[in-house]
């Protein structure tokens, strides 16, 4: 499956829709709506990319996640913040032990889980904001192992949870438990099947279908891969300014895959060539 670009989203500015100086985590909402984080504000944007609404954040953020109701939770250093879809701030954790610094939030049923960078382990919390226990310290490393400072992770569709390990080359899948179900991933800077570098991949997505969206940095590219690490397509390279890195992404209902440009300050949409039709260019 081949994607074409369909779409620019916001991008370096003093506008009311643009970031002045950095655009770090996104997420997409309902009626495709795109969350996005930086410049410590939130900006919604229509699935055409026109901007609806934004509000301040308490701290820069790092990453966005849209739950229940609508509500949007933003992760910053030492604390996460819980807005209405209008902007209001619901609710508050704060915690600079266990939030030490949030760069990825997802939720089951029953819990919200959370990714500390700065002690490179998911946090396993119940709705209310109990600490249950952690992920991904079971190991000789103590934690994952994140040059890039970003520790990026998604749950599929059957609650598993797929996280990205940089260090070792690969993408790893936990139960929510914590238990290592295993992982696909290897060194290989040539092969498209492989992840280049010292410390790919990056950041990930996990699509309806719970195949797993991927970006690397040295050079920036988006890739897809099946549940068992078989590599799908290569969705975009050279659209990326070369020192991207940490780009974080979205799936939409229609498929459209959104990639964060870091260095552009701008979301660039993705469609399936064979079914973009009716998207605006």
């Amino acid at each position: 499956m081949e994607y074409r670009q369909v779409l620019t989203i916001s991008g370096k500015g003093s506008g009311p829709e643009h970031f002045a100086s950095t655009l770090r985590g996104i997420a997409i909402g309902g009626d495709d709506q795109l969350y996005a984080v930086g410049d410590s504000t939130l900006k919604v944007f229509d699935a055409q990319g026109k901007l609806l609404r934004h509000w301040r954040t308490g701290r820069p953020g790092y990453c966005v996640s849209v739950g229940d109701g609508g509500r949007v939770w933003v992760g910053e250093a030492e604390q996460l913040e819980i807005f209405d879809a209008a902007g209001k701030l619901v609710n508050s954790w704060r915690d600079p032990e266990l939030l030490g610094l949030v760069t990825a939030i997802d939720f089951t049923p029953e819990n919200v889980l959370v990714a500390d960078a700065r002690d490179r382990s998911i946090r396993r919390f119940d709705r209310k904001g109990k600490f249950l226990h952690n992920i991904g310290k079971d190991n000789r490393m103590k934690g994952f192992m994140i040059p890039n400072g970003i520790l990026d992770f998604a749950v599929d569709g059957q609650g598993v949870i797929h996280a990205t390990n940089p260090g070792k080359h690969r993408i790893e899948h936990y139960t929510s438990a914590g238990k290592l179900l295993g992982h696909f991933g290897r060194f290989d800077g040539i092969d498209p099947k492989g992840f280049p570098g010292c410390c790919n991949p990056t950041n990930l997505t996990v699509t309806a279908e719970d195949h797993i969206v991927v970006t690397e940095k040295a050079g920036p590219r988006a890739k897809i891969f099946d549940a068992e690490g078989e590599l799908l397509t290569v969705v975009a390279t050279e659209v990326f300014d070369p020192n991207c890195k940490n780009m974080d992404l979205a799936v939409d209902s229609q498929g459209r895959i959104y990639v964060v440009d870091t260095v552009r300050l701008a979301v660039f949409v993705f469609a399936p060539a064979s079914g973009a039709g009716g998207v605006r260019p």
